[in-house]
This record gives structure tokens, sequence and C-alpha cells, in this order.
């Protein structure tokens, strides 16, 4: 009879799977491009807060972003946390580990994402996600034993009702002079800009609160091993990945068009539009990670799969490095690029750092270095004898 494990442990990286490490790391940079609009300021803003830009080139890119990246590299970004607490819970379960003591671990887990994010939001970025993947963890691990219908039918609510409510955020296309969202990026004088990136990041669980429904979504996937065993799963996988991205760029585009400066529709409208471009952005998130996980089911070989795998087994220390090199780069207290950097020219900045920190992981990769700040949240979960 096999004893029960009083101790949960954490992943041996020999263990984890190739696609959602390869999604991680392919996800960072659309996450680059979508956050560095945030850091642009000193000119009249439009829908979702972009910055108008008069040259065609600026237009085109902001239209781009926004309907393949812009509300679809998050909720890409929610749903592989979801499919890796059950990876975890499922593999906890296997080695004997008690039910209770799988919880604590998950609970302790989330409670750091937390505070991990607390201090990444009051020092680099008040856009943070980990604090808000870690409150929707503690949530998560309530629906771990749900059935696969409520599971799905409360996605499917939870969806309709958060882009309904968030969607009035955004009933103004403008141009207008003053920030609606996200003040302390225009702003030089740090305790102003610490006080009000506290405010910034308690309102960003209302601003993406539609994640939530991918995250379940990918529960009833992770159920059935949909990315770690993609070659089991090839029919759903490409019938996922075309309808999910089909909807999304579909959805997207209206709001591409109000971010590109193509339309100025009525108030309503605008709020239409960006419900739609809300709940079609799940869509996307999905869609993208099905389309990587039938990419992933080839071993994984060549200089570009390599350094994405080497980022997303990174990806909390990517992401927090991205947040770093753009703080000091386009913040005002910085050096301020932000104020003078047009649209085009800060999505291939956010581009070069991506690829900067790829090459950094890969460097650590051929070292046999974890990324630190996974390495803290390891040894904060399960103690040292995480390894």
């Amino acid at each position: 009879m096999t004893q029960p494990v009083l101790l949960a442990q954490p992943t041996p990286v020999a263990q984890r799977a190739t696609g959602p490490d390869l999604a991680r790391g392919l996800m960072l940079l659309l996450v680059a491009v979508v956050n560095v609009a945030i850091y642009l300021h000193g000119r009249p803003y439009g829908f979702r807060q972009h910055v108008v830009e008069a040259e065609p080139i600026d237009r085109i890119t902001a239209a781009v972003v926004t309907v393949l990246a812009d509300g679809r590299a998050y909720p890409m970004f929610a749903a592989l946390f979801a499919y890796g607490l059950v990876t975890t819970w499922k593999r906890q379960h296997a080695n004997g580990t008690l039910e209770q003591v799988a919880r604590a671990s998950l609970r302790r887990r989330h409670l750091w994402m937390i505070a991990f994010g607390a201090v990444h939001a009051a020092l680099l970025f008040s856009g943070d996600i980990l604090g808000l993947y870690g409150l929707m963890g503690l949530i998560l691990v309530r629906f771990l034993r749900v059935s696969d219908r409520v599971l799905l039918w409360t996605a499917a609510t939870w969806l309709l009702v958060s882009s309904a409510a968030i969607g009035f955020t955004y009933t103004d296309a403008g141009p207008y002079t003053e920030r609606r969202l996200f003040w302390s990026f225009e702003n030089s004088d740090i305790p102003t800009v610490v006080a009000l990136r506290g405010i910034e990041w308690l309102m960003t669980p209302v601003g993406m609160a539609t994640v939530f429904s991918a995250m379940l979504v990918v529960i009833w996937a992770a159920r059935r091993d949909v990315m770690t065993d993609p070659g089991r799963h090839r029919r759903l996988l490409r019938r996922t990945a075309a309808c999910g991205l089909t909807v999304a760029v579909i959805g997207g585009i209206p709001a591409g068009f109000l971010v590109g400066g193509l339309w100025h529709p009525a108030p309503f409208m605008t709020y239409l539009v960006a419900c739609v471009h809300l709940a079609t952005g799940v869509a996307g998130g999905i869609g993208y990670g099905a389309l990587i996980a039938l990419c992933a089911r080839r071993p994984v070989s060549g200089v570009v799969t390599g350094a994405l795998v080497a980022g997303g087994r990174r990806s909390l220390s990517m992401y927090l490095m991205q947040s770093t090199l753009f703080g000091v780069i386009l913040m005002p207290y910085a050096l301020d690029a932000g104020r003078w950097l047009s649209t085009f020219q800060a999505t291939v900045l956010a581009t070069l750092v991506w690829v900067g920190t790829l090459v950094s992981a890969v460097w650590m990769e051929r070292r046999g270095i974890r990324g630190p700040a996974e390495v803290l949240l390891r040894r904060l979960t399960y103690g040292r004898r995480a390894h």
C-alpha cells in the first residue's frame, strides 16, 4: 500500500512538458508589445488609451497589435497558469500527496504570487498580472473538483458578464488629453508614482476579469492532458486554434479600426466594440495555446524553438526583466523615452527587449541556471527541499 506524501514537491524540470513552456516563451513577446504602449505619454490618447498617432506606420502598428495581441496575450498567459496549476495538482495526487497538503502548497504559492505582484507593481509596473493570477489561483483551487459542465457554463456566463461590465471603461474613443487609467506612467515624482501604482494595481483585477473564463476552460483541457499530449488531441487542437484565432481576429478588427483612427463611432457603439474585443480575446488566447501545442508535437530542435522553451521555463524572471528594462528606458523619472517614441518605434523596442530576455534565458539554460524569480518562488512555496 502506497504511503501518503506529507510534503508537496515542485515539478522537476525534466518532467515539464514542452508545449506550455514554448507557449510562455512566445507569449512574452505579445505581452511586451501590449505593455509597451502603456508607457507612451505626452500626447492625446484614444481608444483603450493608445496614444493618437499621425503617421500611417504607427496607426497600422497600433491596429495590428490591437487585433492580434491586445486582450489576447494575457488570457493565454492566464490559461497557461491554470494548466500548470491542474498539472501540479494531478502530479501531486499521483505521487500520493494528501489532498489537504496539496491544497495548502497551492494556496501558499498563490499568496506568495500576490506578494510578488505587490512588489512588482510598487517598484516597476502597476499593470502587474502576478497578483491577479495569485488571486485567481486561490479561487481556481475551489474549482478543481467541479464537474466539466459547471466549469464550462461558469466560464461562458462569467465571460459575458465581465465583458459587459469592463466595456464601460472604454466608451470614449477620444482623443482626450488626460489619461483615464494608469496615471503613474506620465508622472515624474517618484513618491506620487508609487502611490498611484498602488491604486492602479488594485484596479487591475477588475480590468482583466475576463481572463478567469480562459482559466476555467483550460481546467477542462488540463484534465484531459490536451497540451501535454497534443498527438492524441490533434483534431481538437486544430479546431480550437482555427476557431479561436478566427473569432479573435474578426472580433478585434473593429477595435483595431478605432485605435488606428480609421473609425469614430458614437459612445454606445464604442462600448459594444470594447465588449466584443474583450470577449473574443479569451477565444484568441485559447486559440494561440492550441496552435502552439500543435507546434510542440515534435521534439525541441532549432535555435528559435530552444530559445522560446528556455524563456518559457523562466517566464516569471523574463516578465520581471521586461518591466525593469521598460521602466529604465521609458518612465518619466528615468530616460523618459516614452515621451517621444512613436508606436512603431516602441513596438520595435519591445521586440528587442523580448529578444534580449530570450538570449539571457538561453545563457542560463546552457549553464543549468534556473530563473532567479522561479527559484525564489519555489523556495518560499516548498521550503529548502525545492529543487
